[in-house]
């Protein structure tokens, strides 16, 4: 979740566009009634009276507020919420949220919205997403003609898998932003919601949604929105086998994150990635390798290691196989619960596999089974069978090793010889 905001004064268009209603409810027994589960005691008490607070005073016209709470409210929600002890990052805007209970027009919608977004934020950042859910749509009640604030509780939703909750706030997000000329809430919702349907696996939809974002992104020049929409549709296309598409938007993303972009080392592994998987291991290497010196994470380095040895072993390099199989089996020592350890132990038995090195492609698959089954990942533990599977057969058969295909296709190496060439660029700061 990023930081709190609501959105910046824009010119508002003359044509007033119909803000459908949202979905405020998920399958909580009672409005906010997911924040005590993830908060006990008096502190979650404190929290689910406080989102209700800013719902009621929200509906509530305006005349009306003064009669909604009782005499010495405040006084006591504030003393109680000082006993607490709180983190600061909490304690200020629940404080501040409190006033409306003894001023209650004291406080402006924006003010209001703004300190729930606080305590969404707070909560967000460990880990309590029904809360920051809660607060941030308690913000979108303070603030109702807010697209920004309205895109922040669609997108916590579909974090949640909420998805019919998610979908109906970025539809009025985009009505919102539509009326008041918020085109980078506009484009980003369309973005959210070609993700989300890329979620629930509708690809033709995802695309059109996805199309959409891109022409508003381009039109308003929204560069950051415009690469982010390229690079969503890079994946979808790799997905669903759309490699011509695929190849076409990871250029467009490519060039307007531009050299130095934090997110392009995320492009370059996804693209280098996807070239493997075609059968372009001698395309995907030098990416996979300019990639690792870019990577501080020690657990994304394991990965990144994994697919330099499947690549490797892939073009017939034993030699730098070799290396990066000692590394990724020491990182895999020293992390073992660590997320993407899996993965890692698939990609080298691919790798030896392409060596004709049978014994260890079937060590490396059957680790992996054993990890994916003590994490229950069920996706993993099946490509993990099936690298165990295709090392039996071909040891069986005594299967020659295939080198991957040489690639004709001057546009990809292009854009293979750029993503090298920026990985040497130091990153940018956002």
């Amino acid at each position: 979740m990023r930081k709190p905001r609501l959105s910046p004064a824009v010119r508002r268009t003359r044509r007033r566009w119909r803000v459908p209603p949202a979905i405020t409810h998920g399958d909580e027994a009672f409005e906010g009634g997911a924040v005590l589960d993830e908060f006990e005691g008096w502190f979650g008490l404190i929290l689910w009276q406080s989102v209700r607070d800013v719902a009621l005073w929200s509906g509530a016209p305006e005349e009306r507020r003064g009669e909604l709470f009782r005499e010495g409210a405040e006084q006591r929600r504030r003393a109680t919420v000082r006993a607490e002890g709180l983190d600061p990052r909490v304690e200020a805007p629940l404080l501040e949220i409190s006033e409306i209970l003894g001023h209650p027009h004291a406080l402006t919608g924006e003010l209001t919205a703004r300190a729930c977004l606080q305590v969404a934020q707070w909560a967000d950042d460990r880990g309590a997403t029904a809360t920051a859910l809660a607060f941030s749509q308690s913000a979108a009640f303070a603030a109702p003609a807010d697209a920004a604030t309205a895109f922040t509780v669609a997108r916590l939703a579909r974090r949640r898998a909420e998805y019919a909750r998610a979908e109906s706030w970025y539809r009025r997000t985009v009505a919102l932003a539509r009326q008041s000329g918020d085109w980078n809430a506009y484009a980003r919702s369309f973005l959210g919601l070609g993700t989300l349907y890329m979620q629930r696996g509708n690809l033709p939809a995802s695309r059109r949604f996805y199309l959409r974002a891109l022409r508003s992104a381009r039109r308003h020049s929204l560069h950051e929105v415009a690469a982010m929409v390229y690079h969503d549709l890079f994946v979808l296309s790799a997905t669903a086998g759309w490699s011509e598409d695929a190849e076409r938007y990871a250029r467009g993303a490519f060039e307007e994150y531009g050299s130095g972009h934090p997110r392009l080392p995320a492009l370059c592994h996804d693209v280098a990635y996807f070239w493997m998987k075609q059968g372009y291991p001698a395309r995907a290497l030098p990416i996979f390798r300019a990639l690792l010196p870019r990577i501080p994470s020690a657990a994304e380095r394991v990965v990144i290691l994994a697919n330099i040895a499947r690549a490797a072993g892939a073009v017939g390099d034993r030699a730098l196989f070799e290396d990066a199989w000692a590394q990724v089996l020491e990182g895999v020592e020293r992390a073992e619960a660590a997320e993407g350890v899996t993965e890692a132990l698939v990609e080298l038995a691919w790798g030896a596999s392409s060596l004709g090195d049978w014994e260890r492609a079937e060590q490396a698959a059957s680790r992996a089974l054993e990890v994916a089954a003590e994490r229950a990942e069920g996706k993993i533990r099946l490509a993990a069978e099936t690298a165990l599977e295709s090392a039996r057969e071909r040891r069986a058969t005594g299967a020659v090793p295939v080198p991957g295909r040489v690639s004709a296709a001057r546009e990809a190496d292009a854009l293979a010889e750029d993503l090298v060439r920026s990985l040497s660029q130091p990153a940018a700061s956002v």
